[in-house]
């Protein structure tokens, strides 16, 4: 899990990451394989996609080569849960575009999984605003959308795969989602986008952040890439209008009639000089002491509400969060050495790891050998295809030597 804005920011500090990068700049941040281990996995991808009931033609999107499939294309008509007719996404024709190399992106995931919430709430915790995650599952070659900027700051966290970033020079200044931003044509962002600043890579562990506005695109550059893109949407000064307007209600100068217009001098400069006080009258509600307090109270608390329940604990019986387990009642773990394999030295079997060679038995090498070429496992999976090595024991020699770790 992700425990806090240090953890996610590691090893750069939040003190430097808000002196020079907040709203000013893009980050990457490079980390360890097994940095987001916890956060998502194929495995945990499969079990939500599963979850048939929470997926529409909304929540779940395709999208080949920068062009959105129609939902009618991937969805069937089914019945939901409350009896309505909605559009829910099939598996078989859902993998059937993904075979033709049709990204996947699965929306508003921020409170699914303990390990997907975690990284929201250390971001909102930063006071950073609100915080909705989409989780974005791109294959080589496929790009699914075209230069573009977001209407909020964007945390890509790579937990799958590769992907390289095309990072621009030019950021739009501080748009929000309205037409006025949200309409502009291709070629107006392929111009304003600029020259290309750099490509980024990013790999599993890696952390991108992009201030709200920058210009960029991606591309998958392995065979599969998934990172989940969490969009962190800041209060903003026109948030600041909104509670001027409750203090404008009680004050008779807003609610009284503005002058009539019949195009004479008289009535034009009748209504300027009411403008003008209305406007005053607004600075003076700027600066009361209750105005501000109520402001304040609206920045710090502007994020998401998402979890809290302990129902055992709600009636005095107890509770308690329980860990998190794959399918089986097992903890799964994730494969972060990429290419690892058991090798022979003479009449012993080895694994390279960062540290040195592990030695191996040599069922432990044939185990580790099938366990190094896959995702992530359980140790019931192991022993089932490995009985002759314990399962427990060598998932912990592994994980010790740095070859797994723990996995969502």
């Amino acid at each position: 899990m992700i425990a806090d804005l240090a953890a996610l920011l590691a090893p750069m500090t939040p003190e430097r990451f808000f002196a020079e990068y907040y709203d000013r700049q893009p980050l990457h941040v490079r980390g360890t394989p097994g940095k987001f281990a916890q956060v998502l996995s194929w495995r945990q991808i499969n079990r939500l996609l599963d979850m048939t009931h929470i997926w529409t033609g909304t929540s779940l999107k395709m999208v080949l080569d920068s062009q959105t499939i129609p939902p009618e294309q991937f969805c069937t008509r089914a019945l939901g849960r409350d009896g309505a007719q909605v559009l829910q996404p099939d598996a078989k024709l859902v993998q059937a575009w993904i075979a033709k190399g049709a990204s996947v992106v699965m929306n508003d995931v921020d409170s699914l999984t303990p390990g997907l919430a975690s990284v929201s709430h250390a971001l909102e915790e930063a006071g950073l605003g609100k915080s909705q995650a989409n989780v974005y599952i791109s294959w080589q070659s496929h790009k699914a959308f075209k230069t573009h900027y977001d209407t909020h700051d964007v945390w890509a966290v790579q937990v799958e795969g590769e992907k390289d970033w095309n990072i621009w020079e030019g950021r739009a200044e501080w748009p929000i989602p309205h037409p006025v931003f949200k309409g502009l044509p291709q070629a107006h962002h392929d111009q304003a986008r600029g020259t290309l600043r750099g490509v980024v890579t990013l790999k599993p562990g890696d952390l991108l952040y992009l201030p709200r506005g920058w210009y960029h695109d991606a591309l998958a550059e392995a065979p599969s890439s998934v990172h989940i893109a969490y969009g962190v949407h800041a209060p903003l000064g026109m948030d600041l209008l909104n509670i001027l307007l409750e203090r404008a209600l009680h004050d008779p100068e807003f609610r009284r009639p503005l002058p009539r217009q019949d195009g004479t001098s008289p009535a034009k400069f009748a209504l300027t000089q009411r403008a003008g006080l209305l406007g005053q009258r607004i600075a003076e509600f700027a600066k009361e002491p209750k105005v501000m307090e109520a402001l304040a109270q609206f920045v710090a608390q502007y994020h998401f509400t998402r979890g809290g329940y302990d129902i055992l604990a709600a009636r005095g019986i107890g509770g308690g969060e329980q860990p998190a387990e794959a399918a089986d009642g097992a903890p799964s773990f994730r494969v972060v050495a990429a290419g690892a394999k058991p090798v022979r030295r003479g009449a012993e079997w080895v694994v390279k790891t960062a540290a040195g060679a592990l030695p191996l038995t040599g069922p432990e090498a044939e185990a580790a050998g099938w366990l190094l070429a896959r995702n992530d496992v359980t140790a019931p999976e192991l022993a089932k295809a490995h009985p002759a090595v314990e399962a427990d024991a060598l998932l912990g020699k592994l994980a010790g030597a740095g070859l797994l770790a723990p996995a969502a």
